[in-house]
């Protein structure tokens, strides 16, 4: 017999070489190898998202973070305006504070050892 004659009796002649791939049997035999690839592409798509996130939430910490430098450089700034000695001044006249003209004294304690009669 025929090759031709074979695949006539066997019912396989003229049909799409596809077909036998996506056959209930074949899929059945492989239905591991499918939920391992739908897993695969779940984690993936997870994995995406998360990353989306991470870099959404560093670009976010970052415009936080120059904010509060911003902050913290204008309020060095004016604390370093209100401590000099003219503001200090200023600020302590309406409570009838003023500077002293006359320096400090210094007094020296002499040592009681340090004396010999």
């Amino acid at each position: 017999m025929s090759e031709q004659q074979e695949q006539i009796q066997n019912g396989s002649a003229g049909k799409n070489p596809l077909k036998r791939f996506f056959r209930y049997e074949w899929i059945l035999g492989n239905i591991r190898f499918f939920l391992f690839l739908a897993v695969l592409a779940v984690v993936y798509i997870a994995n995406g998202h998360m990353a989306d996130k991470t870099i959404r939430d560093a670009d976010k910490t970052g415009k936080e973070l120059k904010e509060l430098q911003y902050v913290y450089k204008t309020l060095k700034s004016e604390v370093m305006f209100r401590s000099r000695e003219s503001e200090i001044v200023r600020a302590a006249e309406p409570l009838g504070l003023k500077i002293d003209s006359v320096p400090p004294v210094r007094i020296v304690l002499e040592k009681s050892g340090d004396k010999k009669d």
